[in-house]
């Protein structure tokens, strides 16, 4: 993976939660995926290990470090499978700043080289700051204003809204509710929503079932363990743990005195990348912008 992905990815992510105005009940995660060049972003944000860093609004005075690991299992035609698994330690403070880190290991594109690499992100929403942290290299590149804007979140916020009221009137989106339960040690609430796409739409010969379960704490107001089965990309599980409610240390973040600061410049395609996130396609809604 080269850097201008890394950029792209980051800078998504930022662009989709960061200023948006959280609703009380968060946003289901993607039936689908949003598509972007080269291919679906959800799916790779999460593989990624940024999944958590999807913030519907900034939330204060709910600290909490923890685990976070995400496994993509997919089945092939032949019987093989690809089993992926990235882990991230997050943290957020009092004042709603973010932090992930994580370390790729083994396969995927930012370890590519078989070396392990760790990459960071850095959100302060106090000084209207990101960065991505290169602890190999120490250096610190803040993410360009554009991604960091209030008017793109909140105009996709309010179409992946309007989305999801769509297709539950059509029936293409059905939403049950599953009470609440304990998730890890914390009281969670339980959503599964369950998408279907029918047969023809997108070329398929008989209709699709995606399948998206999702465990959210109304108190950290993040979520605590989710589940997407797709049959055209696998099984995506998401799960928070080792959560601890206590203050993080604050020079988590905040960039090292000894790091090299640069201004970072998203590109796609070798082009500057557009001040919204990409169009998604017909028969899925956009990423959701649910922490």
């Amino acid at each position: 993976m080269t850097r201008k992905w890394i950029y792209f990815v980051m800078a998504g992510a930022i662009t989709l939660g960061v200023h948006t105005a959280g609703a009380q009940e968060p946003p289901p995660p993607p039936p689908g995926a949003e598509m972007g060049p080269g291919g679906p972003i959800g799916p790779r944000m999460e593989l990624l290990g940024f999944g958590e860093m999807h913030p519907g609004k900034v939330v204060t005075n709910a600290p909490y470090s923890a685990t976070a690991t995400i496994e993509t299992m997919q089945k092939l035609n032949d019987g093989n499978t690809i089993d992926r698994t990235t882990q991230s330690s997050v943290y957020r403070d009092s004042e709603g700043r973010t932090r992930r880190d994580t370390t790729f290991t083994g396969a995927g594109p930012l370890a590519a080289s078989g070396q392990p690499r760790s990459v960071s992100m850095i959100h302060d929403p106090v000084a209207g700051t990101s960065y991505i942290l290169h602890t190999d290299k120490k250096t610190a590149e803040q993410l360009p204003e554009r991604h960091r804007g209030p008017k793109n979140g909140a105009n996709l916020q309010n179409k992946f809204q309007d989305h999801i009221q769509e297709e539950i009137a059509n029936g293409t989106l059905k939403k049950e509710d599953l009470g609440t339960q304990s998730i890890n040690g914390i009281s969670a609430q339980g959503t599964r929503y369950t998408k279907t796409i029918p047969a023809g739409q997108i070329g398929n010969a008989s209709a699709i079932t995606i399948v998206n379960e999702q465990w959210y704490s109304p108190d950290l107001q993040v979520i605590i363990k989710s589940t997407r089965t797709d049959p055209r990309m696998g099984t995506t599980t998401y799960n928070l743990t080792n959560i601890q409610r206590s203050e993080p240390a604050g020079s988590l973040f905040t960039v090292p005195s000894d790091y090299t600061v640069t201004q970072a410049k998203a590109h796609v395609r070798g082009k500057h990348a557009p001040s919204g996130p990409p169009p998604a396609p017909s028969d899925v809604p956009p990423v959701a912008p649910g922490e």
